[in-house]
């Protein structure tokens, strides 16, 4: 067979871009290493629920286009992100609001939580700062910082707030409202029926291999393509030429409590002390207000990423920037490889940014 484009990798960027090029006329082949589509954002049916196999995913955007698109692939209910977080046995709200602020300071108006912060921020004394613990006081004070920020942050990143460049916490929002959303977008849901869906809608009528590797499968096949989009991770396509970027990864344990109708009574609950081993506990049934018998937990593991595992984040410091851009300067070259997503561009994207990128990149294509 000839195609148009062959798409490396079945998660959103990939299922995106393969559906407008189908709607472009073009022909797409899409393979996956995975056993399934959707990536990252995959869902499955376990007892009722819709568990989200790869950590909590909220769909939210301010992008009015983005919104109606994934719309017209799924019914989104109008879940609300609003996480807890436990530290030492008390619980505050996220993000950092007044419900917050009354439960660590004892304060009921804005004015008195701005001085308590201000007073913190002014004892400490920190004018320039040269890590991110200093930057966190900086911004937040104290108590925030030791409660909320210090132990969360050094379970994600494996290393000391001492140790961490400050510009990962570019800034903390501080809100002075009763206000327990999470996000500031003016759109927010779930898709009723998981994730996986909008990938298989998105995939109709486009062939897919799944448990396929790029390199091998390069070498096995004897179809062609004009081109192709790789979102694997693009230091390992160039096979580490300059050195490997740096990633953080994920592990989830997972269980389901048959007798359990509401565990913790929230979608997500924040564990900030740094001797608690995993940073979050997610309770999928709330991300469909409830629905499906007993329930479903997963405690979210974060991992140093090693050659094998699933790199989920992007260690974006000044270092792995400067690495980035030796191999963007080689993916220029390559005239027929796009590279998309957050490891073929080794940038963290939240779903919309993702469709909205992949929606651009096609529309350039179509162009051509």
């Amino acid at each position: 067979m000839k195609y148009d484009y062959l798409i490396v990798g079945a998660g959103l960027f990939g299922c995106v871009f393969s559906h407008e090029m189908k709607q472009a006329g073009k022909s797409c082949l899409v393979i996956e290493k995975r056993d399934h589509i959707a990536g990252n954002i995959y869902t499955k049916e376990q007892h009722g629920i819709q568990v989200h196999m790869y950590g909590a995913h909220i769909f939210h955007t301010s992008d009015r286009e983005v919104w109606d698109y994934v719309n017209a692939l799924a019914d989104f209910n109008n879940y609300i992100n609003s996480p807890v977080a436990v530290y030492k046995g008390e619980l505050y709200n996220l993000p950092f609001n007044m419900n917050t602020f009354h439960a660590l300071f004892g304060v009921n108006t804005p004015k008195e939580a701005k001085q308590v912060i201000a007073e913190q921020i002014k004892e400490a004394g920190v004018t320039n700062p040269q890590n991110l613990e200093q930057q966190a006081i900086s911004l937040a004070g104290t108590t925030v910082y030791e409660k909320l920020v210090k132990g969360y942050t050094e379970k994600q990143w494996g290393r000391d707030c001492r140790e961490l460049p400050p510009f990962i916490i570019k800034r903390l929002p501080l809100r002075y409202t009763y206000d327990n959303n999470y996000f500031n977008d003016r759109y927010q849901g779930i898709p009723v029926g998981g994730y996986t869906q909008i990938a298989e809608k998105l995939l109709a009528d486009i062939p897919v291999r799944l448990g396929t590797e790029y390199k091998a499968f390069l070498t096995e096949t004897e179809d062609t393509f004009d081109k192709v989009l790789y979102t694997g991770m693009i230091d390992e396509f160039f096979e580490y030429c300059y050195g490997q970027l740096e990633y953080r990864s994920l592990r989830f344990e997972s269980e389901y409590l048959p007798d359990e109708d509401n565990f913790q009574g929230n979608a997500v609950v924040n564990y900030t002390e740094r001797e608690v081993p995993y940073t979050r506990i997610i309770e999928h049934k709330h991300f469909e207000f409830g629905k499906g018998e007993g329930t479903v937990i997963t405690r979210e593991y974060p991992a140093a990423f090693t050659r094998g595992n699933e790199p989920y984040y992007p260690v974006n410091d000044e270092k792995n920037g400067a690495l980035y851009r030796k191999y963007e300067v080689l993916a220029k070259e390559q005239g027929n490889i796009l590279f998309g997503g957050r490891l073929g561009q080794y940038k963290y994207y939240d779903m919309d940014k993702v469709i909205r990128a992949a929606l651009d990149m096609a529309a350039a294509e179509k162009e051509r």
